[in-house]
Parts: C-alpha cells; structure tokens; sequence
C-alpha cells in the first residue's frame, strides 16, 4: 500500500524540465527556499562505504600499577667473579669448648743419684778420706762405705753438705773433688761442750768423678764424733742432669 501511495506521488509531482528556470540553454538556475518548501522527503538511501581511518590519538594517561607477577624461573650459573678486596679484620669470638684428654704419653727417664751416711768409728785419719758407714739412703749405690767416696755415675749439677758433730778435739774438714779440695770448715772444740760444724756446696760433675770428706792437718784436729745420741753426716744428690 506505502509503494503505491510513492509512485502515486512521483508522479503527481512536475518533472525537473518544466519548474526549473535556466538563464541560457544548459544553465540550471538554484531553485529558491520557497520553491523547496513544499517537497516531500524521499525514501533514504543505501548506507555508503565506510570512510579511511583516521589518525592515532594522543597516548592516555599511564594506568594504575599492576599485581606483583610470580617469580620466574631461575637461570643458569654465572661466571666466577673476581676476588674481592679484604675485608677488614672481625671482632675475636669467644673461647671454644676444650678438646678431649690426649693419650698418656711415654713417660721421661729420671736419673736418680743420692746417698746420705753417717758416720759410726770415731777414729779419724788426718789427710785420707772419711768413712762413713752408716748408710740412710744409697739405693743407686754411688757411694763406696769402703773407701768413703762418691762415684758419679750420671753428670750433672748435684748438692753436697755435711754436719759434723765437735767433741775432745777441734776439727778442721774439707770436701775434695777429683783430689782437689774446694771447700773448708773449722770449728774450734769448747771444753765440756758438744759443738756443731757444717757446710754444704754445690758441684759440677763429670762421670767418674769422687767427691769425699777427709780432715787436713795434723791429728790435733779430728774431733768428729758420733754415739747413740749424735750423729755426724755427709750427703749428697743431683739436682738435674746434663741434656745430651
């Protein structure tokens, strides 16, 4: 019914020819606004092409910061870098924990040499070696109660000394070494009087050395004496060994 209604339309309408006014043969005259005013709308058109793309707009502003992603995969060793300079010296730690107990050890040899005697005969010899022949202590038996002399059988720095007991006679001893005596001690006898005399000294020896007492002068001056109650003695030990 609408397309009958147009065509009725159309062609009730003058055709272009005869309502157009021209100034000359092939001149179109621009139809006046009253002219258009009692047209009709005609039916639309098709949609036309669709235009070229325009030009790219400005950049936007950046966007909020995204979530932090996962972590990714780790990636192969690198080279070995250089060393690197020292570092300053750290603060000293604390004392570590003790070790355990080592093994016992092979145990030193200890030399030994000593004698302590004293005397039991009051008869004395000016000018020979004493003997004394009671014997306190001569386990290593470096002493000779027969001829009253000490045998040094280890060298080394050893310690001698003596104690004599005066009576009826003045006494004057000396301790020899190597027949040389080195030491002396006098001691004048006070009558009526039990009287005392010492000395001590200390000694190199070399192996095969003797050391002994013996009483230098004439036989005015032997009053050793010795009973149940006084005792007169000679002694003597090493203090250390030589190192080899």
């Amino acid at each position: 019914m609408l397309l009958l209604q147009a065509v009725l339309l159309l062609l009730a309408l003058p055709s272009p020819a005869e309502d157009t006014p021209t100034e000359g043969p092939g001149v179109l005259i621009p139809l006046t606004k009253e002219a258009c005013q009692g047209w009709m709308a005609g039916i639309p058109g098709h949609p036309g092409h669709n235009g070229t793309p325009g030009r790219d707009g400005r950049d936007g502003t950046p966007g909020e910061k995204g979530e932090k992603g996962d972590a990714g995969l780790v990636g192969p060793k690198g080279d070995t870098g250089e060393v690197g300079v020292t570092g300053v010296e750290g603060p000293r730690g604390f004392p570590g924990t003790p070790g355990r107990k080592g093994e016992p050890g092979e145990s030193a040899y200890v030399y030994r040499s000593a004698f302590s005697v004293g005397l039991e005969n009051r008869v004395t010899v000016p000018n020979v070696p004493i003997r004394f022949t009671k014997i306190f202590y001569n386990q290593q038996s470096h002493y000779d109660g027969s001829t009253g002399k000490f045998h040094c059988n280890v060298p080394g720095l050893y310690y001698f000394s003596y104690h004599i007991t005066v009576y009826t006679k003045d006494v004057k001893v000396s301790l020899f070494k190597k027949d040389k005596a080195v030491l002396f001690t006098y001691d004048q006898y006070q009558d009526k009087n039990v009287d005392q005399a010492s000395g001590s000294v200390l000694l190199h020896l070399e192996v095969g050395d003797q050391v002994w007492l013996q009483v230098y002068g004439d036989g005015d001056h032997n009053g050793l004496y010795a009973d149940n109650v006084n005792d007169s003695t000679f002694t003597g030990f090493l203090l250390y060994h030589d190192t080899i």
